[in-house]
């Protein structure tokens, strides 16, 4: 039997640890019922909330005016080269000084437009820090730096109610004829389309509050990812014989370890997207040498679980070795390890709550993603505690053994699955060169068991197995891949096009790295019901792959208010598109498909 002996630390928890996890578990006892609101944060059309509906407005708030009513824009020619914009709000309304963006085309080339603006009112914005805005009205003079006639003007712009309502930026288009006239177009240039669709943003307090639970709430539901629960399990059933004091301590370590991994995963999206990165959620994963790092990590556990290498149960804090000198760090770097595996994975409720984190100022984003990986660590933390839960789990024996060897082989196969990502990524020479890379990394660990020779020899295996990670064929190339049947790739200007026909459009934004992404298309999106709906009311199945960084991608996501994908945009024409759940039924999909218009 698997015997424990650390003394219990617990009292060393810090009080405001605990308090914090509390306070989320409380959260999401009386929020609950809301919760199916993160299936998505759009209205398709012009519809707005209903106020006595309290699944769409679950705060009591009062309602508001379309986008298109709340800042109505004229464009007027003032010479051959200057435009003057105008804007009227209705009381309450405000447009935001910095949100401004201005762009002029002629054919395919596009120049900058220099703004004159008017003074603004300098005011302390909760989201924005100290702003300018502009209430009531504005008018602006651009400058073209030559004629205009002829040209296709965009325009950018971004406002909020005094109310407790952000809208998302919104891009408007107008053509230029040759006479001066001007009008406004349906089509956007060729760029990422945005949807003019309402963001709620309800009270500051309780707009932090709700993205806190949908991020505490995808946290929990990653735990069932397949990069996780085989790590996960093994740590559970760890639990089974261990004193409660020390349940407890290591619960507490190994939640410190998660909360503070997505903390610093938080620092860096930050601090990248402040430097003008468009990034988001998996980003890392668009880097093959990461995705290689990754399927090396996946192979060397499953070595490890499987007992052919003598890592020891201590790197990841499995087993009997929590009793070791090594267990307090090993919970600890357990959580940390569990962060790093759940990477290529996005749970419900995920998208919202990232998205939003990701345009706040730093200390609202690190609440939101400690909030995750809280939510993350909560179910081995109640373990920890609960007496209840311990009850169902099995008795230590010798089929503990058995079982951690048997989890070795998901973990076989994700790395099966990254190598087949980098191979994608980069071309079949390279996967075939980590894949002797993980076999010298295998060899390595065994042969050091032996004398100094054998060392030297495993040390030189395991640096040939870094220089075969990061060697690149000299022609490497664009790695083209071929779409699935009955889909076309998604460019600016043909979507762009198809909107302007009157084209119904399905945008799929994944990648190979995105387990949700692929699971969504075998079991939803590229079946033959679901295909045949899509031919029947004539809609173009887009595909975006990401699987590879794509600044152009990377605005249409960061258009719809996410930051990671799944991403998928279903357009109806002229109207707003409408943003699907990131876990796709098949109902889902028929229900949106029939909301089309028939085809004549």
């Amino acid at each position: 039997m698997t015997q424990f002996s650390l003394s219990s630390t617990t009292a060393a928890i810090p009080r405001q640890w605990r308090l914090f996890v509390g306070l989320l578990f409380v959260f999401c006892m009386l929020l609950s019922p809301g919760t199916a609101l993160a299936q998505s944060t759009t209205l398709s059309g012009n519809a707005l909330p209903s106020v006595n509906d309290p699944l769409n407005n679950p705060f009591n708030e009062p309602a508001f005016l379309p986008v298109e009513e709340a800042y109505p824009l004229a464009v007027e020619s003032s010479s051959s080269d200057t435009l003057r914009l105008i804007w009227q709000m209705p009381p309450g309304y405000y447009l935001y000084q910095h949100a401004f963006r201005f762009e002029m085309s002629h054919g395919d080339s596009s120049s900058k437009l220099t703004p004159k603006f008017p003074p603004a009112l300098v005011r302390e914005d909760e989201f924005f820090g100290r702003v300018e805005v502009y209430y009531d009205g504005v008018e602006i003079e651009l400058l073209a730096p030559g004629p205009i006639a002829g040209g296709q003007l965009r325009v950018t712009s971004q406002g909020c109610a005094d109310a407790g309502l952000c809208y998302p930026p919104r891009t408007q288009n107008f053509a230029i004829g040759e006479d001066g006239e001007i009008q406004e177009v349906s089509a956007p240039l060729p760029s990422a389309p945005t949807s003019s669709v309402l963001t709620t943003k309800p009270a500051p307090a309780q707009g932090l509050l709700f993205m806190m639970l949908l991020a505490f709430a995808g946290g929990i539901i990653l735990n069932l990812m397949p990069c996780v629960l085989p790590i996960l399990s093994l740590k559970v059933l760890g639990f089974a014989a261990a004193p409660a004091d020390q349940r407890r301590h290591h619960g507490w370590l190994y939640t410190a370890g998660v909360v503070l991994s997505f903390m610093l995963v938080a620092v860096i999206l930050l601090g990248l997207r402040g430097a003008g990165q468009a990034i988001g959620w998996g980003f890392q994963l668009q880097s093959p040498g990461f995705v290689i790092g990754l399927a090396y990590l996946f192979v060397v556990m499953g070595l490890a679980l499987s007992g052919l290498i003598e890592l020891g149960s201590r790197f990841m804090n499995l087993g009997s070795d929590l009793a070791q000198s090594g267990g307090s760090a090993g919970s600890f770097f357990t959580g940390v390890l569990a962060v790093v595996v759940a990477s290529p994975c996005t749970a419900p409720f995920m998208g919202t709550a990232l998205g939003y984190a990701l345009v706040q100022p730093p200390a609202l984003g690190l609440s939101v993603f400690a909030a995750l990986g809280a939510g993350m660590a909560a179910p081995m933390l109640l373990l920890s505690y609960s007496e209840t839960a311990r009850k169902y789990l099995p008795r230590p024996g010798i089929w503990m053994e058995r079982l951690k060897q048997a989890l070795a082989f998901p973990l076989y196969a994700t790395a099966i699955w990254l190598f087949w990502v980098a191979g994608r990524q980069t071309s079949v020479d390279v996967m075939a060169a980590t894949l002797l890379g993980a076999l010298l990394i295998a060899l390595g660990f065994w042969l050091w068991r032996g004398a100094f020779l054998a060392k030297t020899i495993a040390l030189a295996c395991l640096v040939f197995a870094v220089v075969l990670a990061a060697w690149r064929p000299a022609d490497l190339g664009n790695n083209d891949r071929t779409l699935p049947s009955g889909t076309v790739a998604y460019t600016p200007q043909s979507l762009n096009q198809l909107i302007a026909d009157g084209q119904p459009v399905f945008v799929d934004v994944t990648a190979d790295w995105c387990i949700t992404c692929l699971a969504n298309e075998r079991a939803v999106l590229l079946t033959n019901t679901v295909q045949e709906a899509f031919r029947d009311a004539g809609v173009t199945y887009m595909i975006a792959d990401w699987t590879d960084y794509d600044p152009i991608i990377a605005d249409f996501v960061t258009s719809h208010g996410r930051s990671g994908i799944p991403l998928y945009v279903l357009y109806n024409g002229s109207q707003a598109p409408t943003v699907l759940p990131q876990l796709l039924r098949t109902q889902t999909v028929l229900a949106a498909l029939e909301r089309l218009p028939v085809l004549e």
